[in-house]
């Protein structure tokens, strides 16, 4: 399945800042076809590094999807009975208005003038999309990590337009432990000589303090025993170093030829700042609202986004009775099992989403 990224521009979109944005670019790839009564769409929200490209080839630079494995005839997300959108985030570097994209109204860079941004901002961007594909109504939201965070949005705020959601390995809101994290990572770049406050663009990039982001980042993707099991206390005898230092470093490197220093700051604070329950009483008094059947998926390794942080969503469904379906899966890959504990994962989606279609038919 060869694929290409496609765009679509919007007149304005407002911030929940205050700030209105004009005009907006979002990049997207579908996959699948969508069926006559436009029933059978599922959006596919990406983590924190991810971008529109999740499934299939990409027509330029031949690399799978970051979920080419869930994502496919016959996968997860069977491609032969639905169409699956993904798109890239609002404030990302892969085709999206972001710091990087160009200000109209100035004609220069935006940098760090571009307004702070939410995943209430990333959604509702989103939503624009889904509209203007001429779908009223989603069969299924799903996505892990951040992605999982947006799915919970979409569930809150248009509970009309979603038939289902599958939030996988994330939160209703970050812990103190995750926030730490990520401000680790934006104090790295923003140490980095070479970051000048942001206006770095045209000129040599905060690459040293990127790719440090990055590498904590990895350690907190994995768990204990995945790092022994890959590395132990192997060392590379050509270069004089731990196989972990190696791992990390060429990660790091990697990560800065194709991601912006400045959408890590940005995108890491809209994570941060995202808490479901804001200004509501409770985080059942946010869900109870919806109609939409959920399928929360966690992995016990995940210390990360840990299984109770899902359970707290699950708990706050059962509490009014709502369709909710949860299931930690067994994994020893940490926060990264997501991506790579497929094979059980599939079914589990498989199953939920013939249940949900079914439902959707006999209406």
């Amino acid at each position: 399945m060869v694929v290409s990224t496609q765009s679509k521009r919007f007149a304005s979109l407002e911030l929940d800042c205050g700030v209105t944005l004009a005009p907006v670019d979002v990049a997207y790839q579908t996959y699948g076809t969508l069926n006559a009564d436009r029933s059978n769409a599922i959006l596919i929200m990406h983590a924190f590094s991810g971008d529109a490209h999740a499934a299939g080839v990409d027509a330029q630079t031949q690399q799978k999807g970051w979920w080419d494995s869930m994502i496919g005839p016959g996968r997860g997300f069977d491609t032969d009975q639905y169409f699956v959108i993904c798109s890239n985030v609002l404030g990302g570097c892969r085709g999206t208005t972001g710091p990087g994209s160009i200000n109209p109204a100035t004609g220069d860079i935006f940098a760090m003038t571009f307004p702070v941004i939410t995943i209430g901002d990333m959604v509702r961007l989103q939503a624009k999309l889904i509209e203007s594909l001429g779908i009223e109504k989603l069969l299924s939201v799903a996505g892990g990590s951040m992605g999982g965070m947006q799915v919970l949005e979409w569930a809150a705020r248009y509970p009309d337009r979603v038939a289902s959601a599958i939030p996988i390995a994330t939160t209703p809101r970050h812990s103190a432990q995750q926030i730490a994290f990520n401000e680790v990572g934006r104090q790295a770049i923003m140490a980095d000589p070479d970051w000048s406050d942001g206006n770095y663009y045209g000129g040599k990039l905060p690459g040293r303090g990127l790719a440090v982001a990055r590498m904590v980042g990895h350690i907190t993707y994995m768990s204990d025993e995945s790092m022994r099991q890959k590395f132990g206390r192997r060392q590379r005898e050509d270069q004089g170093i731990f196989e972990v230092e190696s791992y990390l470093r060429h990660r790091g490197s990697q990560f800065v030829d194709r991601f912006d220093a400045n959408s890590y700051l940005y995108i890491t604070k809209a994570m941060d700042l995202f808490d479901l329950a804001a200004g509501q009483q409770s985080l059942t008094a946010v869900l109870e609202r919806s109609k939409t059947k959920f399928l929360v998926i966690s992995f016990t390794s995940d210390w990360l986004y840990p299984s109770y942080q899902s359970q707290e969503v699950v708990s706050a469904l059962r509490r009014r009775n709502q369709d909710v379906a949860y299931i930690e899966l067994t994994s020893k890959y940490g926060h990264d099992a997501f991506l790579v504990e497929v094979e059980e994962q599939s079914e589990i989606v498989k199953g939920f989403l013939l249940r949900v279609t079914k439902g959707v038919n006999r209406r």
